[in-house]
């Protein structure tokens, strides 16, 4: 009897050819792009050298992904979603976590603002402005915290020269408007100097009304009070010499920015127990609204001032035995209003530094690596009606030491991090808080064939409670919540593996990512009624379990032509399910799966995306399901000159089938949907 040979299928013989042959074809039209220095490694390390995954944002593709916001410019990459509060505020989410567990850094210095205390606080971080952000998932980035157990992200910016200018200055200048809220936006930035003193100065004006949203929202076609005014400005000087550079810089921003969602007929709601009770009281209910001035359908914003000072520096071969020595610090005075009306409902403010010393040693025993001190101090305060924490001071030290070794194709890496924190509040019923943590991590790159590395990330971190999670008691209004602190928490503890897996030259590349973060005496928001739509929410702990994959492939059809394929999930749940059963946690973004083409013709390129998010229907105890949406994307650059000038012209289109779309991870996601159709235009020149 023959054995007649297997016939590849049409879709099996499509795959080869698409894969197969082109990869052979084109290896001599593969580039080979040297890695991308990560500098919140620690170590300085290349992109491919990490033992976890790390996406870095730079040049023509940080341009087109940036948004207004630092959460919405991040939101499309793999594993990140955004926080979404309209227009003016928005924080990235890692892996389903946000809040204190995600980092926010300005070029190694944490940014001092009140985005960490509640989404609808805007993040003081301007992306137009950066030339290059770095997200670090997972608890990589030990050496800024052990409660940074999400990740980190790492605004790059020029504020402080590193380099005088060769020809004597340089810069570049960009404007860019959109059409869903008829956004304008403006920045410049520009460096000079000689001998061994580098100037910088750097501003950006946006002014963006009410945008509008996908077709058939019940709301309208925008969303009410979702402007976003925004004015930032830098000036910076350094000294630069031949080991190295030291430089101070000033930074000023202004926003004004809407609050939507805002609903005044819950400012009754109080707590009875463990459930609500709104109206029905003497001194409670509507009336209450006449002792402000509240115009008719008048959304409340906010007017938010930042002052930055940042000190930066670097210097090579500082004593014997050590390689570098690098200093970051900043002092930060924030202030932002809630306007109700005419009137000021409450005050937020917040003082704060962060100073941190690291020197890299020579390697010992082939180990080489970096130790440090870091030292931060908050002083936070709120005041009005809705100033839900008590004041308070918050205080952290830590010490930290992060170690490599390299054998034959092995990297092995080591961190250590010890913090303590001290909690005062003016109270006379609450108490002063102290705590400390030690958080550990191990961690391996095995590059065993040409192209491939393979990297794995043990780790056990702790994150100390926030004074918020401790000391809240009182009406939130923008997140529609009365929140309870809780003084019993205790730390958390983090216990994370994650294993990845690169292809990072040749036709084809990818990288792809998986992850179990066990976390004992989990911090969260635990809803224990609800009144239409308003919560009661009591800051509790369980053992809780986030689970997850993330990744995209990317294959070289031929010398023009790219195609991708990109997707993420994650399951969070606590150990037990409570009286209820219920065991999931709230706001935890859906699945998202996606193709994406890539082309590049002479002076152009251009890109065409399609992403499913699908319906998250795992909901915590009273909250709703969120539907799934399709987003079809498109954009495309051309570079050429103005005269002698490097110019370059973009545009994208963004929800071109106008798709009304919900985001899960927001507290006003149906009051505030995802912007509708939207097309964006702009023009950028280097000189």
């Amino acid at each position: 009897m023959s054995v007649r040979p297997h016939q590849p299928t049409p879709l099996a013989l499509a795959i080869m050819l698409a894969f197969a042959a082109p990869a052979s074809a084109l290896a001599q039209h593969a580039t080979t792009l040297p890695a991308v220095t990560v500098s919140a490694s620690a170590l300085a390390l290349g992109s491919d050298d990490m033992s976890t995954p790390v996406t870095v944002l730079e040049g023509e593709e940080l341009v087109r992904a940036r948004e207004a916001t630092l959460g919405e410019t991040l939101a499309g990459q793999p594993g990140i979603t955004s926080s979404h509060f309209g227009a003016g505020a928005s924080r990235p989410i890692i892996r389903g976590m946000d809040g204190p567990r995600v980092k926010v850094l300005s070029d190694g210095a944490e940014v001092q603002d009140a985005s960490t205390i509640s989404p609808d606080h805007a993040v003081a971080a301007e992306p137009m402005l950066s030339e290059q952000i770095e997200v670090l998932r997972g608890p990589s980035a030990l050496a800024y915290g052990g409660g940074a157990v999400g990740g980190v992200v790492n605004v790059i910016d020029k504020k402080i020269p590193t380099r005088v200018p060769a020809k004597g200055f340089e810069g570049s200048a960009e404007v860019r408007a959109n059409s869903a809220a008829r956004d304008k936006a403006g920045a410049f930035e520009v460096t000079g100097g000689s001998g061994n003193i580098a100037f910088h100065a750097e501003g950006v004006k946006r002014d963006a009304k009410e945008y509008k949203v996908g077709s058939g929202w019940e709301g309208g076609s925008t969303v009410a009070g979702s402007y976003n005014k925004t004015d930032t400005g830098s000036v910076g000087v350094s000294w630069v010499g031949q080991r190295g550079f030291l430089g101070l810089a000033f930074t000023s921003q202004h926003a004004e920015y809407g609050l939507p969602g805002h609903n005044h007929e819950f400012e009754s709601c109080h707590p009875h127990g463990t459930h609500l009770h709104c109206g029905g009281h003497e001194g409670h209910g509507h009336g209450d609204e006449e002792e402000h001035d509240h115009e008719d359908g008048a959304v409340p914003y906010v007017k938010l001032k930042s002052e930055r000072w940042d000190v930066r520096g670097e210097l090579r071969d500082p004593v014997p035995g050590f390689a570098k020595l690098r200093l970051r610090a900043a002092f930060t005075d924030y202030k932002h209003d809630e306007i109700e009306g005419t009137e000021i409902a409450t005050t937020f403010k917040n003082k704060g530094h962060d100073a941190r010393l690291e020197m890299e040693h020579h390697p010992v025993f082939g180990w080489r690596g970096v130790v440090g001190l870091q030292t931060s101090k908050r002083d936070f305060s709120a005041l009005g009606e809705e100033a839900y924490v008590a004041p308070t001071v918050t205080k952290k030290h830590a010490a930290f030491l992060v170690e490599e070794y390299k054998l034959d194709q092995w990297r092995f890496e080591a961190g250590l991090r010890h913090e303590w924190q001290d909690i005062k509040i003016d109270s006379a019923t609450l108490q002063d808080r102290s705590a400390k943590g030690t958080s550990v991590s191990l961690g391996a790159v095995w590059k065993f064939a040409p192209q491939y590395s393979l990297g794995s990330t043990i780790s056990r971190t702790h994150r100390l409670p926030s004074a918020e999670e401790l000391y809240a008691h009182g009406v939130h209004m923008a997140t529609a919540t009365y929140e309870l602190g809780n003084q019993n928490l205790g730390k958390e503890t983090s216990n994370n593996i994650d294993l990845t897996l690169r292809k990072y030259a040749g036709a084809t590349t990818f990288s792809a990512s998986a992850y179990r973060n066990k976390v004992d005496n989990y911090i969260f928001g635990a809803t224990l009624d609800s009144h239409e739509g308003f919560q009661l929410i009591q800051y509790a702990q369980r053992d809780a379990t986030f689970t997850g994959v993330e990744g995209q492939i990317r294959q070289q059809l031929n010398p023009m032509f790219g195609a991708s394929v990109f997707g993420d999930y994650v399951r969070a749940k606590l150990a037990d399910g409570g009286a209820d059963g219920n065991n999931n946690l709230p706001r935890i973004p859906a699945q998202r799966f996606g193709v994406k083409f890539d082309a590049n013709w002479q002076a152009w390129s251009g890109v065409a995306e399609f992403y499913r998010v699908g319906k998250q229907d795992k909901v915590a105890a009273f909250e709703t399901a969120t539907p799934g949406y399709n987003m079809l994307n498109l954009s495309a650059n051309y570079d050429t000159r103005i005269g002698t000038t490097p110019a370059q012209f973009y545009i994208k289109a963004n929800n071109l089938t106008n798709e009304l779309a919900y985001s899960h991870t927001s507290f006003i996601k149906n009051a505030a949907p995802l912007t509708g159709r939207n097309l964006t235009m702009g023009m950028r020149v280097t000189f």
